[in-house]
Order: structure tokens, then C-alpha cells, then sequence
């Protein structure tokens, strides 16, 4: 008797383990698509307002996007123009008009202020992190499902997030970027005010994100995404051979 209801727990504990998974995975899966996670080609238009320490700058870029990849071009200020960021899968590239050929860089190298190379493409969280669903917190009377996010390879932008997915919307709300110890050094704080027909149907795409330095939260940049579209993308142009031409 004592040995059947052991296997009665265990049993339960892994179909409860099992369903948590396949939650927290399908909660991933549908908050990447408010962050551009989506088979369709897009673009929009990115402007990032940073303050650090006091100064303030500002720059814009242009993201054509399509699946996996994304090619990213500044447009202001005037100094960074004609800057190219292309990323191919998991693989990041950056041309300016005065190098010859384009150069490998890193999805986490600093942007501008908090802001990462990494942030300012298409969020393909659900494939790229391994979910676990941690907790459920109440945020402003919504339900939410806390997420702790597990790189799965080490040229990502993040190697550990904390991830609040509201369970109304299914989309992420709040983020905490953290460091192989688990310790937060920039928080992220997320808006959708865009709208994208999608198939048919209308969903919420990213408007804001507001990435702030968790030790001096005077340090922020804030993301403003303007001019979302569905947009058809030749293979041709996320081609690094192309960069140049």
C-alpha cells in the first residue's frame, strides 16, 4: 500500500512537472510574438533615447526582419549613418561605410546606454532559452506567470532572465536581466500600443521598452517602436556577402 501511493506522488509530481513545461513553453512562445518572434517578414522603426550619468543621446534605426534574422540600419544621428547590424540566426555581423568588410560582434556588446546589440532585433525568446515557470504574481490586479529563462547557447544576448508573461494578454510585461549568479543588472519594462493584422487577425506588437540599470535607475534607455508592418523580405538582403554592395 505505502509503495503505491509513493508512486501515486511521484506520479502526480511528474504530470504536474510536465504541465508547467508545456505552459511555460507555450507562455514563451506566445509573448515572442509581440516582440516580432513571427514567420512573416517585418519592419518598423526603432528610436532609443538613452540617459547615462547625467548626458542624453538619442539614435533611430530601420529593422527589416524575417524569421530568425534581421538586418538593421542607423538613420540618425548623421555620424552613425550608414551603419549595417546583421544578424543570421544566433550569428551577429556589424559594417560601417569606413571598414572594407563587415566584422563578428556580440548579440550582448553595449548599443547605446543599457541597451544592448542584442535588444534592438525581433525577441526569439522560445527558442533560444530553456522556460521554467517559477511562481504566479499579481501585477496592478493581473495575474502573471514568472518565468526564469536558461540560455541555451553563450552568444546570446542574456544568459539568465526572469520573465513576467501576463496571463490576460500573453505577453511579457516586465523582465529581469541576470548575471550567471542569478543576480539582476538591468531590468526591462515593456508597452504595447502597436497594432499588426496578422492572418487576419489584429494583435498587440511592442511599442516601449525601457531598459533600466538596476543599481542607478537614473541610467536608462528606452526603445520606441514606430511604423510596425508586415513587410516581404528578400533572402538577399540578410546575406552578409551583400553588406557591402
Amino acid at each position: 500500500m505505502k509503495k503505491l501511493m509513493v508512486f501515486a506522488v511521484l506520479f502526480l509530481s511528474i504530470t504536474s512537472f510536465a504541465a508547467d513545461a508545456d505552459l511555460a513553453d507555450a507562455l514563451l512562445k506566445a509573448s515572442d510574438r509581440g516582440r516580432g518572434g513571427l514567420e512573416e517578414g517585418l519592419e518598423w522603426t526603432a528610436n532609443i533615447e538613452t540617459t547615462e550619468n547625467g548626458d542624453t543621446s538619442s539614435r533611430e534605426f530601420l529593422i527589416k526582419a524575417k524569421k530568425h534574422d534581421a538586418f538593421v540600419e542607423a538613420l540618425k544621428p548623421a555620424k552613425n549613418k550608414g551603419e549595417v547590424y546583421l544578424f543570421n540566426d544566433r550569428q551577429m555581423w556589424f559594417y560601417k561605410p569606413s571598414l572594407k568588410k563587415p566584422v563578428s560582434i556580440s548579440a550582448r556588446q553595449k548599443l547605446t546606454g543599457q541597451a544592448a546589440n542584442g535588444d534592438i532585433a525581433s525577441t526569439h525568446y522560445a527558442r533560444d532559452y530553456t522556460p521554467t515557470l517559477e511562481k504566479t504574481e499579481d501585477i496592478n490586479g493581473v495575474k502573471h506567470y514568472v518565468l526564469f529563462l536558461k540560455a541555451k547557447t553563450k552568444n546570446l544576448t542574456y544568459d539568465q532572465i526572469r520573465y513576467w508573461i501576463s496571463d490576460k494578454t500573453k505577453l511579457a510585461t516586465k523582465a529581469e536581466f541576470l548575471t550567471l549568479q542569478g543576480k539582476a543588472f538591468k531590468m526591462g519594462y515593456l508597452e504595447y500600443n502597436n497594432v499588426l493584422s496578422v492572418g487576419g487577425k489584429n494583435i498587440a506588437f511592442v511599442s516601449k521598452l525601457t531598459i533600466v540599470d538596476a543599481k542607478f535607475n537614473q541610467n536608462k534607455s528606452i526603445i520606441k517602436y514606430t511604423k510596425p508592418q508586415l513587410e516581404e523580405h528578400p533572402n538577399a538582403i540578410f546575406n552578409i556577402n551583400n553588406v557591402t554592395r
